[in-house]
């Protein structure tokens, strides 16, 4: 019998502890969102409900655009470490937070620490393992993503449902102490070096404050002020693009505003779809159990049908040939819109069986055009462009939800649902909720029409 060289195999006892180095990075990142999304209703604060989202892929985002020059000023394991810190100690707050605003402060903190792991992770994957084995490890460690589905529900409801939230942060500052003892471990010491370029600060500026000025036209008493502070909101995303577009420190491709290319095509459609459905992952939670009488742990694998459905369909053409992008990138937007609007029928008026479909399906819009959105806004970026395409594929959809999460707490807020999630209310109000962000959705299949023809 002949015995494969340990360098031919992912799983072997050199191997075997990066890998699971990296799944724990990934799973930090992974598992926060839906355990959060689970604990919500009974971490209470309905008001800033929007806000605990929109702080924590805010600072993702940021993170994610400054990991690479930190990694590159303090070495990938120092870097990386300190993005575990960072993270432990955003969860610590969110922990002991006595009122929702240091809630929120530690999600960002959380945010900006998970999302310098992320991406430090996916770095770490060429410095730890063979060239050979880099497709492996990519594909291997997407399977954390769908380990978080099913886990993430189960530990945030039972936190919930024996009354101790905050335990499930504590939960994670432990993983996170683990994780950065193993980074010191495992991660080889770098020299420094002098990278090129600089972070992309005014645009992260103006995210972060468009991001903010949206989230709080829903805590404002004057409906004026509120619209008021909405569209400052918008327009300092219009800037974020403005500027990008003119700077050599792009946060995004100089053609992510021009819908004429394949590039600015597919990064409006993964911003639009992403925005207009992330409003069910905040507030589907509280529905269902306002609704229901759910346990935390059954709403949030009601949700959890999003992602089950997205990975479902995302295996099934994951072979497609590239002939056949169009097709799905055209098929899938559609889906997304009448899961989006079946969604805003069944979340606040349907069964459960009813919104677990219908959240299926929407997750399924989400697998079968995804990765072909993808592949045709890197493909048309220019050549000194992919790269920069590629990031800006996560980056939009972050974006996205950090920006929809925000509108539909503000939204929430003027509706009523900002002091709890009465059931009465929840029936008459909740279609409005949801359904005030079909346009982006419909936004987001006119332009996935047009990239189908490129």
């Amino acid at each position: 019998m002949t015995v494969p060289a340990p360098s031919a195999r992912l799983i072997d006892k050199a191997l075997a502890p990066r890998f699971a180095l990296l799944c724990l990075g990934i799973w930090l990142n992974a598992a926060d969102t839906l355990v959060t999304a689970t604990i919500m209703p009974s971490v209470g604060g309905y008001a800033y409900f929007g806000w605990s989202v929109a702080a924590y892929l805010t600072g993702s985002i940021v993170a994610g655009a400054c990991s690479g020059k930190l990694s590159l000023a303090l070495g990938l394991r120092a870097a990386t470490a300190l993005g575990g810190l960072v993270y432990a100690i955003g969860c610590a707050m969110s922990a002991l937070a006595p009122e929702f605003v240091t809630f929120i402060v530690g999600r960002l903190v959380q945010g900006l620490g998970a999302g310098a792991v992320v991406a430090l992770c996916y770095v770490a994957i060429t410095a730890l393992f063979p060239e050979r084995l880099w497709p492996r490890v990519y594909g291997a460690v997407a399977g954390v993503w769908g380990a978080a589905t099913l886990l993430g529900p189960t530990l945030g409801g039972l936190f919930a449902a024996v009354g101790f939230w905050r335990g499930a942060f504590w939960m994670f500052v432990i993983q996170a102490a683990i994780f950065i003892g193993a980074v010191m471990v495992m991660l080889p010491a770098e020299r420094r070096e002098a990278g090129s370029g600089r972070i992309p600060g005014r645009q992260l500026v103006l995210l972060t404050v468009g991001v903010s000025l949206i989230g709080a036209a829903g805590v404002v008493a004057s409906p004026r002020l509120a619209i008021l502070l909405a569209l400052g909101g918008l327009l300092g995303m219009a800037a974020m693009l403005a500027v990008n577009a003119k700077t050599h420190d792009r946060l995004l491709p100089k053609s992510a505003a021009d819908l004429s290319t394949a590039t600015g095509l597919g990064l409006l459609t993964i911003f639009a779809t992403e925005a207009a459905v992330i409003g069910f992952t905040v507030y589907g939670p509280a529905f269902i159990q306002a609704r229901h009488g759910a346990s935390p742990l059954l709403a949030g694998y009601v949700v959890g049908a999003i992602a089950a459905g997205w990975t479902t369909c995302a295996i099934l053409v994951g072979k497609v040939p590239a002939q056949k992008d169009g097709v799905l990138v055209r098929a899938g937007a559609v889906v997304i819109l009448l899961g989006a609007l079946a969604s805003a029928w069944a979340t606040p008026r349907g069964t459960l069986v009813e919104t677990a479909l219908a959240f299926a399906v929407l997750g399924a819009g989400f697998g079968l055009c995804h990765a072909f959105i993808a592949r045709r806004t890197i493909g048309g970026a220019p050549a000194d462009e992919q790269a920069m395409a590629s990031g800006a594929v996560p980056t939009s959809q972050l974006i996205g939800g950090a920006i929809g999460a925000a509108g539909a707490g503000a939204l929430a807020n003027l509706l009523g649902f900002s002091h709890g999630m009465d059931p009465s209310l929840a029936y008459s109000q909740g279609p409005l909720l949801f359904a005030a962000f079909a346009p982006l959705a419909i936004m987001g299949v006119l332009a996935a029409w047009r990239l189908g023809r490129r």
